[in-house]
Order: structure tokens, then C-alpha cells, then sequence
């Protein structure tokens, strides 16, 4: 059973300690990151890909990261 804590401030909520039952913290991580990943998946094209020239390589890279960039918070 978790117990609630009240913060006055984002410094003291940072500062405050994360309480974790003993063999409970790898589990909660991948929780955690399963959570992550499904609210906000990237998409990466798949396969091997060559290009001509280190130009071709950096444009498609930037296709890449636009289409798979987040909104910001």
C-alpha cells in the first residue's frame, strides 16, 4: 500500500525520495516504459538503406525525424 505525499514545490517533489518495494523496481520500470511507448510509439522505416551521397542521407534523416518528432507538452 502506497502512502500519499504533498509537495509545496517542484524542487521538493524532486528532491523527495522514490519508495520502492524491494524486487519490485525492474518490473515497475518496464511498466513504466510499456506505457511510455504505447501513449506515444515512434515509427522508424524498416531496413537497410544507401545512399549516393552524405546529402540524400541527411535529407531522408530529416524526413525521418519530422514525421516521427513529438508534439511538445
Amino acid at each position: 500500500m502506497s502512502r500519499v505525499q504533498k509537495f509545496h514545490s517542484l524542487e521538493e517533489m524532486g528532491r523527495a525520495a522514490v519508495i520502492v518495494p524491494p524486487g519490485d523496481g525492474f518490473e515497475r520500470f518496464a511498466r513504466h516504459c510499456a506505457r511510455y511507448f504505447a501513449l506515444a510509439p515512434r515509427d522508424y522505416p524498416r531496413g537497410v538503406f544507401r545512399f549516393r551521397t552524405i546529402e540524400e542521407a541527411r535529407s531522408a534523416r530529416e524526413r525521418v525525424t519530422r514525421k516521427s518528432s513529438r508534439p511538445a507538452p
